[in-house]
């Protein structure tokens, strides 16, 4: 047994060892040639993700626009409960990440650690679950509680209902690709994610619109597919790593029911502070969709557009931010600042000159792109599209600062630093940004366009602040440029 405890295990392909002494400029690009290797199954990953909800949102549209906002004041409720399930799961990727790291600066590699930290995740959302299910079932009441129309609210909790019924399954699966991540194999959820979204397709095809012999179902079937691709996408994931012989060595599964508290208190440690955090930005969010609700079915629709084709490219920089996140904790486990230092200038360099470049193509193209969600020869369409174009092009500016704030973050994560991120989040959008968004909304007269200025505004100031807070962990002397030589 302690043979194979102490085993070493094949080096990432991604390591964090030392590199050889090379001149700066050469050293960021090895830094970025990695982060983007990492990166780029990451992303796509992320997209074909994110692709479940698109196609749900697309086929949801064709089938009527009611079921296309009731779908929106849904996920409003049920992605606050998923965010508060992420913590856990995310905090795998940095606790690994400090192990692999510590490994190659001559300490003894720890298969037991990487094994506790994924069960212990795993508990940990285990315990967090019959909270979470039994609010996202009483999601209609809330909404027509704090003043949601009846029919919007009733369809709208009867969707979550479908949810909720895979909701184990998508946050578990987010612990296990944290897992692959961190060492190094993201092809593993990438081939998952990609048999997920065809499987998706299908099964909301069907039920959505009842092909096949299947009852039309519309915005039940939705929720229905999606609780199916959930748990399809988790057996995948637990197939992919049984027959993968990198990630099926650490035999995560093993005496699964045997509690260890020491890590289990670590994974909280991390995991609920980032919780909070992603908590404080998708409740902003949220928020931002119920105050739309106060403005009638054609806002809400506009805004769910144009939030899905915003997030759909935040994907890009979120998967850097998550490689980040890896790199920057092999870095600090080696306990190598230049290191650290690079891979966060690396992967905000690399975020922001493609998201820059993103918002001028949204700012250009906003109305051939919601062109692609609803058809401008339908009269009842009209209004939503307007709507929808003005609120990407605000879009095109808070992209920026979107990209800023979660390769901040995320770069924080990779150091362990989880409180600050979360106080600063809790600032930025609670206590600047909510309330500027009812001000302009409400007082100023702005509507939609309030909240989507709000936006912008909120990420700026949290894109400052956790900057600032990684130049400081980093210990990077932003005064060497201004020094006389």
């Amino acid at each position: 047994m302690t043979d194979t405890l102490n085993q070493i295990p094949k080096v990432p392909s991604f390591s964090a060892a030392p590199l050889p002494p090379v001149a700066p400029a050469q050293d960021f690009l090895i830094e970025a040639r990695e982060l983007l290797r990492l990166a780029g199954p990451v992303v796509i990953t992320q997209l074909a993700q994110m692709g479940i909800g698109t196609i749900d949102v697309l086929m949801l549209g064709a089938y009527s626009k009611d079921a296309l906002a009731a779908s929106a004041l849904g996920l409003s409720l049920y992605y606050a409960m998923w965010v508060l399930a992420m913590g856990p799961a995310v905090a795998v990727q940095p606790m690994i990440a400090h192990i692999l790291g510590a490994r190659a600066v001559g300490q003894r590699a720890d298969l037991r650690g990487v094994r506790l930290t994924v069960r212990m995740s795993l508990w940990a959302i285990l315990v967090l679950i019959p909270f979470q299910i039994a609010f996202l079932w009483y999601a209609g009441d809330m909404l027509k509680a704090i003043g949601q129309p009846v029919d919007l609210a009733e369809d709208a909790g009867h969707f979550v209902r479908m949810l909720a019924i895979g909701f184990v399954f998508t946050t578990a699966f987010n612990v296990l690709r944290g897992y692959a991540t961190a060492l190094s194999r993201p092809n593993a959820p990438l081939i998952v994610m990609g048999l997920t979204i065809v499987f998706n397709a299908v099964v909301a095809y069907v039920l959505i619109f009842g092909h096949f012999g299947a009852p039309r179902m519309g915005l039940t079937g939705a929720g229905i597919a999606s609780s199916l691709s959930f748990a399809f996408s988790f057996a995948v994931m637990i197939a992919v790593i049984l027959l993968t012989p990198e990630l099926a060595r650490y035999r995560i599964f093993r005496r699964f029911f045997q509690l260890d508290w020491k890590t289990l208190k670590e994974v909280l440690r991390l995991g609920m502070p980032i919780s909070m955090t992603i908590i404080f930005e998708a409740m902003f969010f949220n928020a931002g969709t119920m105050i739309m609700g106060y403005f009638g079915t054609d806002s809400v629709a506009a805004h769910q557009i144009a939030l899905n084709v915003v997030a759909l490219l935040f994907m890009v920089p979120l998967g850097i931010a998550t490689a980040a996140t890896v790199r920057i904790g092999l870095a600090a486990g080696a306990n190598d600042m230049p290191r650290v230092r690079r891979a966060g200038g690396a992967a905000m360099s690399i975020s922001l000159t493609f998201m820059g470049l993103c918002g001028i193509a949204l700012a250009v193209f906003a109305p051939q792109i919601i062109g692609v969600y609803l058809d401008a020869s339908k009269p009842e369409n009209v209004p939503v599209i307007e709507q929808a174009v003005l609120f990407l092009r605000i879009g095109a500016a808070f992209q920026l600062f979107d990209t800023g704030q979660v390769v901040a973050s995320l770069s924080l994560r990779g150091l362990k630093d989880a409180n600050a991120p979360m106080w600063i989040a809790g600032a930025s959008y609670w206590i600047v940004g909510f309330p500027l968004a009812l001000l302009l909304a409400f007082h100023f007269h702005m509507a939609g366009a309030g909240v989507w200025v709000a936006f912008v505004v909120s990420l700026a100031v949290a894109t400052l602040f956790m900057s600032v807070r990684f130049i400081h962990l980093a210990e990077v002397d932003w005064r060497a440029p201004f020094r006389r030589k």
